[in-house]
């Protein structure tokens, strides 16, 4: 069976692409195990400073497939949390990447798709990306995605547009935090390309650490961050690249993680 996503090595960047475009990218229990696996391979390379994720065709994904949807009606309600179980390994595996992940949306991005884009920590959007969380309209609810949906857009931005299942832009996805930037169609992929640039210029440990403490302040209150918070600094200021940052700094040279 052809695989219906695509991984590729560009340098420290992985990429991930749905590539399904005749089915609108939707997914199923194949693809979910696909890119489960591929995100579990990716994970454990300490060489991958950047994780991308994208689609080909118009579309960015649709959801679940149609057909997949139609044999899940028939499973038992015991199938049904299996295959459920599924669906959110994979958000979870996703959000708990460990390098920076980037979410490029071209077009449409509906149901389960949302989740995705939510689990990645930057998302940059086209301008005739349109989006929906479509599952009440189906007597269904974005349950597994829930967490990161809300994570993202806040609860009053995630009640909107999951009881409403309402269709909405570009615009409204970035005043709901839902995506930080958007480039017009035909100046996405610079715009991609750019944003690439941005972050390989970073020390790449300080941006996994960084990552794994704001991940942590999230989920901690406030006075429980404080020593751990302390601790991180302290040991990145005499790590080796962070020996590296602060020296290349004052002797005004690019460090040596730069690319050029």
């Amino acid at each position: 069976m052809e695989s219906l996503i695509k991984v590729k090595f560009d340098g420290a960047v992985a990429r991930i692409t749905l590539d399904n475009p005749e089915r609108h990218n939707a997914f199923n229990a194949s693809v979910i195990a696909e890119l489960r696996q591929s995100i579990s391979e990716l994970a454990q390379n300490s060489a991958v400073r950047l994780l991308v994720l994208n689609a080909t065709g118009t579309s960015f994904c649709a959801g679940a497939d149609l057909a997949w949807m139609k044999e899940m009606a028939q499973f038992s309600q015991s199938e049904n949390l299996d295959d459920a179980r599924q669906l959110a390994a994979l958000f979870q595996q996703l959000a708990e990447f460990p390098a920076p992940t980037l979410c490029v949306v071209q077009g449409a991005a509906f149901g389960g798709a949302i989740g995705l884009i939510a689990c990645c920590d930057l998302v940059l959007a086209s301008n005739r990306a349109e989006f929906c969380l479509s599952e009440v309209k189906l007597g269904l609810s974005p349950a597994t995605i829930s967490p990161y949906v809300m994570r993202a857009m806040g609860y009053r931005n995630t009640m909107r547009f999951a009881l409403t299942a309402e269709r909405f832009n570009a615009d409204e996805a970035l005043a709901a935090d839902l995506i930080h930037w958007i480039a017009k169609l035909d100046d996405l992929a610079e715009r991609q390309t750019q944003l690439e640039k941005q972050l390989l210029g970073n020390g790449p440990e300080a941006m996994r650490a960084t990552k794994a403490l704001l991940q942590q302040v999230n989920e901690s209150s406030m006075n429980e961050m404080i020593e751990p918070s302390c601790e991180l600094i302290a040991a990145l200021r005499v790590s080796t690249e962070g020996q590296e940052g602060l020296n290349a700094f004052f002797e005004r040279r690019a460090p040596s993680w730069r690319t050029k």
